[in-house]
């Protein structure tokens, strides 16, 4: 984790110096001035997206334009562009200049931003390590006031995101159930949450019969992870599904398109991952029970079929229509393995899970689906107040005969091709066994994408904040 150090003047000191700026106007006659440098309009004047480099006193002065307005996520990805994109105008010696105006979580998102910017997708590249990531590297900062708490909370945010973005990436033939499984162990025993793996034959004597039906015609054997944070002095209780599916080829209702994406498809496993060992790193007063059943929708002689009628941890059955909507089927498990067992106060459960929710928002934010007002408005607020949008959709009964089956008590797909991400919810409301306190989170269009810091579509680390944002709200 990178070292912080406050301090108070810069006599004596050499190397980069990090200066946020707020937007002037091109025809300023008065220059922007710090540590005997000024700037003139005509060249910087503090335009959001934009920075200036002046080399003066054995320093490199990195002026950063921040515009007009601050908000959360535009601070962040400022500062993670400087980062990544200025990496070699760093020396040994970095130090950030805090705006007085700067309040706690501007200053969170400008640190977080700096150690985002340390990702980089050549997982498999020889690359030269990034010089914030050095042993011996000391980010300092120079304010009147002490923020390394702030700070530090900055940082977890940014580490829990550099995991889950990790897993996301890294190809399928690397992050498998297994490899979700170990990574839960290690990192439980690391920031200190209890994890269980139920293995194929465990999951088979529980009873998850809809989650290994998908994970059939696979290799790779699946895993049913539990995670359970447990601190001394308990709030609430939160629950949390991450779909975890590591490949996805559609099983016997092969992909078509867009199949070299679909190592993403355990995006909301990631998130859940990530969030756990965020919750745990901040030592948030909150119990929290996190479930990731994961395998991969693989093809073989062993794959389940559609027309299939499977069983389901709930007791109920499902028509298979489909292969390719597997997503519902593994949470199903989950949720009903949760709500049973563990009665969580509050369940979310988060999954890249139809297609229908980028038709309907694009890649701007999540598809949000649940039946508590209340619930909806802080998750809103939540994602508002960091960026990470949701939006809510319907989940009327007048849904309810998408999924209705004359063979089984349920079937796993409408065949219609309209209102997808609506009537996949409705399926996992089947199994929340009318749960008050229970919301979906459809992130198909938000966790995986393009932006400016790769040349190919990329895990964007979502939901990791805004799950413990949210659970810090309540």
């Amino acid at each position: 984790m990178i070292k912080i150090k406050k301090i108070n003047t810069l006599d004596k000191f050499t190397g980069t110096l990090l200066i946020p700026v707020f937007e002037t106007t091109a025809k300023s006659i008065i220059p922007i001035e710090y540590h005997g440098v000024s700037v003139y309009s005509q060249v910087f004047y503090g335009k959001k997206d934009t920075h200036y480099l002046v080399e003066k006193y054995d320093c490199t002065h990195v002026f950063i334009g921040l515009g007009k307005e601050q908000d959360y996520k535009s601070l962040k990805t400022i500062f993670r562009r400087i980062a990544s994109k200025q990496k070699e105008v760093f020396a040994k010696n970095v130090s950030v200049v805090i705006p007085e105006s700067f309040d706690i979580d501007q200053v969170e998102a400008t640190f977080s931003g700096l150690v985002l910017g340390t990702y980089n997708l050549g997982h498999y590249k020889k690359n030269e390590v990034h010089p914030f990531l050095n042993a011996d590297f000391e980010m300092k900062y120079i304010s009147n006031t002490d923020f390394e708490e702030a700070i530090d909370k900055g940082i977890k945010i940014a580490n829990a995101q550099l995991e889950t973005m990790a897993l996301v990436d890294l190809p399928p033939n690397k992050v498998n159930p297994k490899y979700l499984a170990n990574w839960a162990l290690e990192t439980g025993k690391k920031y200190g949450f209890e994890v269980t793996v139920f293995d194929k034959k465990k999951a088979t004597e529980v009873g998850l019969h809809s989650f290994l039906a998908v994970g059939q015609g696979s290799a790779n054997e699946p895993q049913f992870i539990i995670m359970e944070y447990k601190p001394t002095e308990v709030v609430k209780h939160i629950g949390l599904v991450g779909k975890g599916i590591t490949f996805d080829t559609g099983g016997l209702n092969i992909k078509t398109a867009g199949m070299v994406q679909m190592k993403s498809d355990m995006a909301g496993a990631a998130a859940v991952l990530g969030a756990m060992q965020l919750i745990a790193d901040l030592k948030l007063p909150y119990r929290v029970t996190a479930i990731v059943p994961a395998c991969e929708n693989s093809v073989d002689g062993h794959s389940f079929m559609p027309s299939d009628v499977i069983q389901s941890y709930a007791g109920h059955s499902i028509e298979i229509i489909d292969t390719d909507a597997e997503g519902r089927l593994i949470l199903a498990d989950g949720l009903s393995y949760l709500i049973k067992n563990y009665k969580p106060e509050t369940v979310l459960d988060l999954a890249t899970l139809t297609g229908s929710a980028v038709g309907t928002f694009g890649y701007e934010c999540a598809a949000l689906f649940t039946n508590n007002e209340d619930l909806s408005k802080k998750l809103q607020q939540s994602g508002d107040a960091i960026g990470e949008r949701l939006w809510q959709l319907p989940l009327w009964d007048a849904y309810k005969s998408d999924i209705e089956s004359e063979i089984a008590d349920v079937k796993n797909y409408s065949g219609k091709p309209v209102a997808g991400a609506i009537s996949a919810a409705k399926f996992l409301e089947f199994f929340t066994d009318e749960h008050q306190s229970w919301a979906h989170l459809d992130i198909a269009g938000v966790a995986f994408g393009d932006d400016e810091f790769a040349k190919t579509k990329h895990a964007t680390g979502y939901g990791v904040h805004l799950i413990t944002k949210f659970i810090e709200n309540l």
